[in-house]
């Protein structure tokens, strides 16, 4: 057993999501969104090396002591597996360790709307699932990637740094390959992708302008992309994704999208309530592309595609604030938290108790 699996067990014991180490600063965990302290004293660095130099391997820690940082994923045993993040930091050495469940949950049981899988039977596109970091992407995508897997016969390739959600063959042949240990990007990844017989692609971050462009490219070749990205919901994801390229290439790239873009799903995580039990839950923003939408993207008016979701709820569209006042009004979450996750905080704020909506008003007006 490795020295750092001791704390792994406090973690999945205490249904926490990370493990946090710094030297100096006791060990901590991501309670249902808090971080908690999991002992007294402080990590040191003689301990953090030994821990980390341990699972990493001597070719892996010289990466880092070299780099700074490092990503790969860590299998304590056949049902606990880690995407470890190393780092270094002013106190010394830094990690993050991220629990992925070994057993893929599907798409009805993360609570994902059902619209989600008919993504699954386009021909080609794209298709983007985002949110801010550690807001369940990984996940909902591992559930859809699984469904497609158990469904029909394709030739799935995944780039990701790291490797998290491991898939075995079931109808479709999954291909996965971790940067930079099999691919030195996810550029290059998605470049080798349009010579191996592919027929999905999942890009497991598109952080930078060629990445997004490849996969436009690899999307209008008949390719059916799946990509995240770190954005709230769907009209700041086709701003992020015209805005990356220079200005003299945004009405081509917008030409592209139009045409290209299957989907959104935008998903946060509130916690739930102490009354049913604490925990955290998914909601989703949903957007479908259909003319309306393409044409919107052509002419640079992302504005409107609020109104498009809104309006679009036959079709399985849904807007983040509708998502956030349907949990609300279950009880599944506070007014609080309601508030505090919603993109127009005036429909929210009437539920709130007094005090808290007069300290609501206060930072409206000084704003």
């Amino acid at each position: 057993m490795a020295y750092i699996d001791q704390f792994f067990k406090v973690l999945i014991e205490a249904g926490a999501s990370d493990l946090h180490l710094g030297v100096g600063q006791p060990p901590k965990v991501r309670q249902h969104g808090d971080i908690v302290p999991i002992r007294e004293e402080p990590l040191t660095k003689e301990e953090a090396a030994y821990m980390l130099s341990e699972i990493s391997g001597a070719e892996r820690w010289q990466r880092f002591e070299s780099h700074g940082d490092l990503d790969f994923a860590y299998e304590m045993d056949a049902s606990s597996r880690f995407r470890c993040n190393f780092l270094k930091q002013a106190t010394g050495y830094g990690a993050v360790f991220r629990l992925i469940p070994t057993k893929i949950a599907t798409l009805e049981q993360l609570g994902i709307p059902i619209i989600v899988k008919e993504f699954a039977k386009m021909r080609g596109g794209i298709v983007l699932i985002t949110g801010p970091t550690g807001s369940g992407k990984s996940t909902t995508l591992a559930a859809l990637i699984d469904h497609i897997n158990e469904t029909f016969t394709k030739h799935i390739i995944t780039v990701e740094e790291p490797i998290e959600f491991v898939h075995p063959n079931k109808k479709s042949v999954i291909t996965q390959r971790e940067v930079p240990e099999h691919a030195i990007s996810f550029a290059a990844g998605l470049k080798a992708a349009l010579r191996e017989d592919t027929d999905i692609v999942l890009v497991g971050e598109m952080r930078d302008l060629e990445t997004i462009q490849l996969a436009l490219t690899a999307a209008e070749t008949g390719l059916l992309v799946f990509g995240t990205l770190h954005t709230n919901n769907a009209r700041k994801t086709v701003d992020r994704m015209i805005d990356v390229f220079p200005s003299d290439q945004q009405a081509q790239v917008r030409t592209m999208l139009a045409s290209s873009l299957r989907g959104v799903v935008a998903q946060l995580l509130l916690k739930k309530s102490p009354e049913v039990g604490g925990g955290r839950i998914a909601v989703n923003e949903i957007l479908v592309s259909n003319s309306a939408v393409s044409a919107i993207i052509r002419e640079g008016a992302t504005q409107k595609l609020q109104d498009v979701i809104v309006a679009g709820k036959g079709q399985g569209m849904q807007f983040m604030d509708d998502a956030i006042w349907a949990v609300m009004q279950q009880g599944i979450v506070t007014p609080h938290e309601a508030y505090m996750k919603a993109i127009d905080k005036n429909r929210f704020k009437v539920f709130l108790p007094e005090e808290e909506a007069e300290l609501a008003n206060s930072a409206g007006a000084s704003s």
